[in-house]
């Protein structure tokens, strides 16, 4: 199969098959969305049916939880599941302390509720995914839409203040019409070029009214496995930059509140 891929596809999949071996059985499992999660389903629905892989799938999103159920996973909401032992996913960036921007999808409302409820974040990415600083992607910002204007320019002169390289901020539209996310709200897309300080804007993102929350997953993530084309994977954690590489064969105490000045 990987050699039908196209080199990102297959960065994506043995990214994803290596997570999914981390995946044991009795699990309480969250699903990420997005491409790269996709893949990670996939595999853990051939583990469901050729290993009898028994878990409980917590998805993020709705497009998450159809792919599930298709692949035999057994979907359950996370207040069934309670607390999570792992929860795997993707992102759209991450610098070198693991930290993220995830959103592109629009569910990153769900995506950091599973991810902040379990034990441990793995992210699973191609090796394009990894910037110096964060904000290279448009950081997604998801507001209610009443006086979603209102919030937008709230959003905008907050920024002056801020250590960013861009100001412009887009609402997300889905063709005509904005886009909705699960939740029923909107998504403003922040173009900042480069972020200074992503705790700081974090935790003042969520303070303006409107906004429910950001893209920013900030001392969240505890491993990333990053997927090459030539099907190698590199795994880094929060305690060693390179943990290691590897071939695919088929607990951090940071804390967000810590530094608000970063």
């Amino acid at each position: 199969m990987q050699a039908e891929l196209s080199p990102m596809d297959k960065a994506k999949f043995v990214a994803a098959s290596r997570a999914a071996d981390l995946v044991e059985d009795g699990m309480r499992v969250g699903l990420g969305t997005g491409s790269t999660a996709a893949w990670l389903v996939r595999r853990l629905g051939e583990r469901v049916r050729e290993e009898g892989l028994k878990i409980r799938g917590v998805p993020t999103s709705s497009r998450t939880a159809a792919l599930a159920r298709e692949e035999g996973i057994e979907v359950v909401s996370l207040d069934e599941a309670g607390w999570l032992d792992l929860t795997i996913d993707g992102a759209d960036e991450f610098d070198a302390d693991l930290n993220l921007i995830k959103g592109g999808g629009g569910a990153l409302l769900q995506e950091k509720i599973v991810a902040t409820a379990s034990e441990r974040m793995v992210v699973i990415a191609d090796a394009a995914k990894e910037v110096a600083h964060l904000g290279r992607f448009p950081l997604p910002v998801e507001v209610v839409p009443f006086g979603r204007d209102t919030t937008e320019a709230l959003i905008a002169e907050m920024l002056e203040a801020m250590d960013v390289m861009g100001r412009e901020t887009r609402l997300r539209m889905d063709g005509e019409v904005p886009f909705v996310t699960d939740e029923g709200n909107h998504i403003i897309d922040l173009h900042l070029g480069r972020i200074g300080r992503p705790r700081q804007l974090a935790m003042i993102l969520n303070q303006i009214p409107g906004v429910v929350e950001n893209g920013l997953f900030i001392d969240i993530c505890d491993m990333v496995v990053v997927g090459h084309s030539d099907g190698r994977t590199e795994l880094r954690d929060t305690s060693e930059v390179t943990a290691g590489e590897d071939r695919p064969d088929g607990t951090s105490e940071a804390n967000i509140f810590r530094d608000l000045g970063d």
